[in-house]
């Protein structure tokens, strides 16, 4: 079985096969998704987890369920559990133990992470970008998030400097999001 191609004639783009009101509808939709997806405000608190195989999408969770006590008691990435949670700014934090909980709970500021825990370096880039909770830096006493090991490379190369730029940026960016 053979298939022939027949070739639209030189004045017909591939567009210009599609009826004029198709293009139109297919203009207004793709503005329509454009408009909403710019329209919908960051949260203060990156709670974005992956969505299928494209995506992230906010949860509810901070940071990925991490608990961020634990980076500061044990210098390591530890998950918390549904059985000790707590609602602050937000989200929901999940915590790997009722102690570290209570630490959160005396003083949230001082265990969240900066920019409610967007990633460091894409902050300092203009992003809000989503982290990978093994990436991280304490400095000066302070939790910095990031992206991957390759952007974790990259931030420990200029921290101060992307602190600074990101310290800059991070209300814009949620205002503008």
């Amino acid at each position: 079985m053979t298939h022939e191609r027949t070739a639209l004639p030189k004045t017909c783009s591939p567009m210009t096969a599609f009826p004029k009101k198709t293009l139109q509808l297919f203009a207004v939709l793709a503005l329509g998704l454009f408009t909403a997806a710019g329209s919908l405000a960051a949260e203060p608190i990156n709670t974005l987890e992956k969505t299928g195989l494209f995506g992230y999408d906010p949860t509810g969770v901070a940071i990925r369920g991490a608990d961020t006590v634990a980076y500061f008691t044990e210098g390591k990435y530890v998950p918390g559990t549904d059985s000790h949670t707590t609602t602050w700014s937000g989200a929901t934090w999940k915590f790997s133990s009722q102690e570290n909980l209570d630490l959160f709970v005396a003083d949230p500021q001082r265990y969240a992470p900066q920019y409610g825990g967007y990633c460091a370096y894409g902050v300092a880039q203009d992003a809000l970008v989503k982290i990978e909770p093994e990436n991280f830096s304490i400095v000066d006493g302070k939790l910095y998030l990031n992206y991957s090991d390759g952007v974790q490379s990259k931030w420990e190369k200029n921290i101060g400097g992307f602190i600074s730029s990101a310290n800059e940026k991070f209300q814009r960016l949620l205002d503008e999001s």
